[in-house]
This record gives C-alpha cells, structure tokens and sequence, in this order.
C-alpha cells in the first residue's frame, strides 16, 4: 500500500432545511488501501458518498461545507460525470447491468469504440461502425484484472448474482484512469462465497494501486479485508483507525456508543402481563425486494412491547408488509394459536391485528379524504362501528366525536376534522394512521416507524400514549424501527434483524456493543468463540 492520498475530505459538513447531517467529517483514502466506511443508519454514509460524487440532492439543497481533493488537487465535483473523469467509480449494491446485453456491452456502454466510415467523416461519429473485437478486448483485459474467467460474449440475464456484481466492477475497472472505486454494501445480496470471493477481488484491485472505499455493516468483512477504516456516528467522525488496532467488539462500541437515554420515562419494574403467547412466527419468509425475511422464528408474549431492529435493508420491514400480505407470504404466523390464512384479504385485522405501516401515503391513507374520514375508515369496515341501521348509514356525530377526541390524543395540527388528509404535514399524517389503527381496538397493534417525520416532542406524546395503552387494555404492541434510542426507551425486548432473520432478542438495557454485534449479524459469544480459536 502507497503512502500517496488520493482522497482527502476535510471537515465535511452538510445540512438540510436546519437539519445538519453531516458535522465536520474527515475522510482519508490511500493508494491500494482498502478503507471501511462504518456506521448506523443515519450515521452520514450515504451523504458524504453523494458529496463526493457531486449529486443533485447535494447541490439543489444549498451544497456543503469543507475541501475534496483527489491527489492532493482541490477539487469541486458538481455531478457524478465530474467525479468519473476524476477517477472515481462506484460498484453500487442494486445492479446497473442491461440484461439483455452482453458481458463486454454492459462493461463498453456509453464508452463504446468505433471505427470511422466514409458516412461518419463526413455526418459525425455517430454513424462510425462499432470495433467489436477492440471492445471485446478491452472487456477481457478488464475481467482478467479482476480474475473472472468468464467469456465476454456471454449475456447478462440468467448470469447468477455474484457474476452481475463481478461485471459490474469490471465496467469500473474498464473506464480510464481509475483511482478510487466505493463499494456500496455489495456483499449484502450475495451468498457467503460470492462474498468470499468478492473480497479476494477487492484485494486483486487494491493491489494494483486502486483505492477501495468499502461501505458495510459485516464488521466480519471490514476485519478480513480492509486495512483501516473510519467510523461515522450520527453525522459525526468517530475515528480513522487501522483495523490491526481493534477487533469487532470494539467497532461495535464505537458505532453505537451514544450515552442511553431514553425518549419518555418508564418504570424500570414494569412487568409483562402475561406469559401467553400472542404472536408466534414460525419459518416465515416474505419475499419483499429489499426487505426479505428468510427464516424468522420468534414469539411475542401477550401484553408485551416487543421490538424489531436492524439496519435498512435487512428485513424488518418485510415483517409487516407480509403480515398485510402485500407480498408473497410461506410459513406460519399465529395469532393467540391461531394460524393466519394469508389467501383471505383482511385476515389479521379480523383477528384483532391492527397494522401502521411505514408507507403512509402509498399504503396508510385515502389522501384525499378528511382526517375523520380516515381514522374512522377501517373501524367501520371491519368492526362495523360508526354505523347504525340495517343499512349501516354513517352515524356522523359519533364520527365527528371520536376524531375530535383522537386529534387532541394525538396533537394533530389541523384546520379541524374536515381537513384533507393529504394537506397535513408528513408528521401529523403518522399521526392519523396512529388513530385510525387504535380505533380499531385491536388486540395486537403493530407499528412501522412510529415516529418517522416528527419533531422530538411529537415523538415522545407518541410513545408516551403507546406506552399508556399498553399499561391500560394490556395491548401487545410490536414496533419495527430504525431508531434504535426509540427501541430501547420503551420496549421489553428487542429482536435484532440481519440477513432476514433474527440475530439476537436482546434486552433493552443491553449493552452498545451487544446492540452492535448483532446488526453486524455477529453475537458476543460467536466473537468470544473466534477470538479462542
């Protein structure tokens, strides 16, 4: 590895509308050095990506703060075609390929060769005739780099997963000058020897003096692979540490480590009402792209706060959108014993199953009807409350009387009850789907992002009224969440998902570098068992 730097960002920083993001981030980057980019969700990874390559989202919201250079040279890269032409490529985790193309196409695309005519001197080089066989070169030169031996002619679509993510480098590897190639999570679709030998290529590239920055969550990864890292947490660095300096219950630590503070203030002796079980996932799979579960088993006890955590991606939310069956659906979910028949349309709310789903507006709201409207919607279909007569004619008092009491439950800021639901802000639209859920009087409540959207005091009248119902009706109440402060501030238990199934069911009290192992897919006792062997 050189001791060249050929990136270096000082004192990042970037805010949206009064929200700052990013605070005063450096980030080093040496030549044949395969540097970790470590953190939570919301730690700042992706935003500091998307100032290095110049995106609009950066640009059109006020740009940044700080210095980029590429080989000791200032830079301003002001979209991603400036930050190609400075030698910086990406390796992204959702393939870019065309399916229908061959191998050496999708490495050439928008690069092609050409070999001029009589027409294309004269109209332009548009008409030139394509060199096919300097294209195919090119493609074997690039794929030899990487150690793939696969022929060039082959098409894309049917190639399995890992040798999409292997063209996809080489189409990297194949553009001029490359300096630097940021790999965004690129194991997380691949299976363990895809992986496998993604890191073997990674290390093939490094050592041709390439620059590697590697974002992911397998800390396992980052202590195989890489020769340092830096760790970002809540918008902030951390540090930059070589990796021979630390081992995974040390990352760990770092990337969670805030001081624990919980949101709203619960009794240290709550106790569970019941040791019955009211939910039970057996071998549940939910084929929901980018969100699939794989496997769970877990149970919940009846008038428990029980949590599903994790970070993005890695198939919390595919829980609750399977259990809606908005996506295909195998194993078992029982609800106080009884099995769900996912084939039946609204077979969970008429076993007592109230959802809020993370989706407001695509799945939670009628955005163009009044807020009574929609807090009362379900309830009447379901429940058939709100109603009266043999016709069921909207008893519009009662209607009107239960939303005026649910938006002062709930502080929904609003002309009044008659107002459009889609003119509310994003916060107090959750807010409505809080309602409309609880007027259901469920006997399981199961909320997505609770408290996505709305300010710090919203946040905790939230919890708080969670919190209240639980204690009153013994409502079991499920929570999936990327917040992981909101977890630990009300539930009993917490289920960590990674890869699709539940990592460890920890305890909210736990400590950080718990909480970190097992969003790394890692348990303590597995890195006590590594460090023995």
């Amino acid at each position: 590895m050189s001791e060249q730097v050929v990136l270096s960002m000082k004192g990042i920083s970037k805010e949206y509308y009064g929200n700052k993001v990013l605070k005063d981030v450096d980030l080093v980057v040496k030549a044949g050095e395969i540097h970790a980019l470590v953190g939570e969700n919301g730690a700042g990874k992706s935003t500091l990506m998307n100032v290095l390559f110049g995106m609009p989202v950066i640009h059109s919201t006020g740009g940044y703060e700080g210095d980029v250079e590429i080989s000791g040279e200032k830079v301003e890269i002001m979209n991603p075609h400036d930050a190609m032409n400075y030698g910086i490529g990406m390796v992204h985790q959702e393939f870019m390929l065309i399916p229908d193309f061959t191998i050496t196409e999708n490495i050439k695309v928008g690069r092609e060769i050409g070999t001029p005519t009589i027409f294309s001197k004269i109209l332009g080089p548009a008409l030139d005739v394509l060199d096919r066989k300097k294209m195919r070169d090119d493609a074997r030169k690039a794929l030899s780099r990487i150690g793939l031996n696969i022929e060039e002619y082959v098409k894309v679509a049917g190639l399995p997963i890992g040798y999409k993510q292997f063209v996809e480098i080489a189409r990297e590897i194949d553009k001029t000058g490359i300096k630097l190639l940021v790999f965004d999570e690129p194991t997380a679709v691949l299976t363990e020897s895809e992986a496998e030998r993604l890191c073997e290529i990674m290390q093939l590239i490094a050592g041709q003096g390439i620059a590697i920055i590697f974002i992911t969550h397998r800390l396992d990864e980052v202590m195989s692979v890489a020769d340092s890292l830096t760790i970002l947490r809540d918008g902030e660095l951390v540090d930059r540490i070589n990796t021979d300096e630390v081992t995974v219950v040390d990352i760990a630590g770092r990337m969670i480590g805030r001081k624990m503070e919980r949101l709203v203030d619960v009794k240290e002796s709550r106790e569970v009402l019941s040791d019955e079980v009211a939910l039970e996932l057996e071998n549940f799979h939910v084929d929901m792209p980018g969100e699939q579960v794989k496997g769970m088993n877990v149970s919940i006890r009846k008038g428990e706060i029980f949590g599903f955590g994790g970070l993005a991606g890695q198939g919390k939310l595919g829980i609750i959108n399977g259990m809606m069956s908005l996506f295909p659906v195998e194993g078992e979910v029982n609800v106080f014993g009884k099995k769900l028949n996912f084939g039946k349309l609204g077979d969970a709310l008429e076993n007592d199953i109230a959802f809020v789903s993370e989706d407001r507006r695509g799945v939670g709201l009628l955005l163009g009807e009044s807020i009574e409207d929609n807090i009362v919607f379900s309830a009447m279909q379901v429940r058939n409350k709100f109603t009266r007569g043999p016709f069921r004619l909207v008893h519009k008092k009662q209607v009107r009387e239960h939303a005026l009491e649910m938006i002062e439950i709930f502080d929904i800021r609003s002309t009044g009850p008659r107002q459009k639901t889609g003119s509310l802000s994003g916060g107090n639209q959750q807010k409505v789907c809080l309602a409309r859920a609880l007027t259901l009087e469920p006997k399981i409540l199961i909320v997505a992002e609770p408290t996505r959207g709305i300010d710090i005091g919203a946040k905790k009248l939230v919890l708080e009224y969670l919190i209240k119902i639980n204690a009153e009706q013994g409502m079991t109440i499920i929570i999936i969440s990327s917040e992981l402060v909101e977890l630990r501030s009300i539930c009993d238990r917490i289920a960590i998902v990674s890869e699709g199934k539940v990592a460890e069911i920890l305890l909210p009290d736990a400590s950080d570098v718990a909480f970190g192992l097992a969003m790394s897919g890692l348990s303590a006792e597995e890195v006590e068992e590594e460090a023995v062997l």
